[in-house]
């Protein structure tokens, strides 16, 4: 879900043109806005979209930039008329459904407004980690929503560890994705070392590909500590996390991690 969309319009206003109408509730802005994505999505990209997964997804064939620029859109519209809690609530509704972009909306919706929430909605954004299909609604879950309010609250990262002893694939690998906000700052190494030697031995790939990523954003952002770690772990750790950890170091140190 990458570049630009044929939306075949943009959101209806909700203040004038819909809420009149009937008692507005979470639950029909959520069946509004499943119109909008089935009217403005593409066909021929929804088929493209399957290409980027091994399990079936069920995609209207929206582009990312432009599913975003009509989140924010609603988003707008619907704070300023019914407030972040009614917000949320529609949220919720949208990552219940089946199809891609409904979940990725709904992330959207929130995306950058994590400060205005506490434990409660983030014990209820980590319960939507048991409705992912696909890592793409996983990454924009965890990436945009857990990882920024886990960083704003290390005490959350006791939630993180919890999940990676979950038989759930997609908490293990939230687990990892979790951290990066902080990885990307120079926090968290105790705790993302911590979190590496209890996966090194994951066999589930989705898993691996998070844990990978986020030893990248450490060696990316603190190699000095980091190219010692995986030193130290490289007999170890499968070879596909090692190669996604040594991607952003110089030469030098990639051959030295690799031999």
């Amino acid at each position: 879900m990458t570049g630009r969309c044929r939306t075949g319009g943009t959101p209806v206003a909700l203040h004038k043109r819909i809420m009149p109408r009937r008692k507005l509730t979470p639950n029909y802005i959520a069946a509004h806005i499943r119109r909008v994505l089935k009217d403005g999505g593409s066909a021929p990209h929804s088929e493209e979209v399957q290409w980027f997964f091994k399990e079936e997804v069920k995609s209207r064939g929206w582009y990312t930039a432009e599913l975003r620029k009509v989140a924010v859109r609603f988003r707008r519209t619907i704070v300023r008329e019914q407030g972040m809690d009614f917000l949320i609530q529609v949220a919720d509704k949208l990552f219940s459904g089946k199809m891609l972009e409904e979940k990725v909306f709904a992330v959207f919706l929130l995306e950058k407004q994590t400060k205005h929430f506490g434990d409660k909605e983030f014990r209820l954004f980590a319960s939507w980690l048991d409705r992912v299909s696909s890592w793409a609604d996983h990454d924009a879950l965890a990436h945009y929503l857990l990882a920024p309010m886990v960083y704003a609250d290390p005490a959350r990262c006791r939630d993180v560890f919890r999940w990676a002893k979950s038989r759930n694939r997609w908490r293990r690998r939230a687990a990892c994705v979790a951290l990066i906000r902080g990885a990307r700052e120079m926090q968290f190494f105790p705790e993302i070392v911590r979190l590496s030697n209890q996966l090194l031995g994951d066999q589930d790939d989705m898993v691996q590909k998070g844990l990978g990523w986020l030893l990248r954003e450490m060696a990316k952002a603190d190699p000095k500590r980091t190219v010692p770690y995986l030193m130290k772990i490289r007999a170890r750790v499968p070879r596909l996390v090692l190669r996604t950890a040594c991607e952003t170091l110089n030469l030098a140190a990639r051959r030295r991690v690799l031999a």
